[in-house]
């Protein structure tokens, strides 16, 4: 029963580990989402740019978030997939519920993944900074 006990404990520590991390993504994305908006109307910047201005945020929000909540020692690169997966989802129905605009397409299937892949990486490097 003990053993049961520890299990259960040890999953709640990790999905709160994953909330925490969102949560934090979520306002760093903001944040820079904020800066980059003013300073692309300060600054001439091309609308080319403002595409990969936005997945580079995502990428660093996620990398901090992670680098932030991801504590405990096993399964970096699942849990940083996981919150990197959840993160762009999560963006998309706040960004979306801002703009009052929700397109479902291919870009959100990208972003997706890139999530995923930024998370996982993110995730490794978060626990492995911690054995150390």
């Amino acid at each position: 029963m003990r053993h049961k006990k520890n299990a259960v404990e040890r999953d709640r520590g990790y999905v709160f580990e994953i909330v925490k991390a969102n949560i934090i993504a979520l306002i760093v994305a903001l944040i820079a989402i904020l800066v980059s908006a003013l300073i692309v109307k300060i600054f001439t910047v091309s609308d080319g740019a403002i595409p990969i201005i936005n997945q580079v945020i995502k990428s660093v929000s996620i990398f901090i978030g992670c680098l932030i909540s991801l504590k405990k020692p096993n399964n970096g690169w699942l849990r940083g997939l996981i919150c990197g997966f959840i993160f762009m989802w999560l963006s998309f129905v706040v960004f979306s519920a801002l703009d009052n605009n929700f397109v479902f397409g291919l870009s959100l299937l990208n972003d997706s993944v890139l999530g995923a892949v930024a998370g996982m990486i993110s995730g490794i490097i978060a626990v492995n900074i911690r054995k150390h």
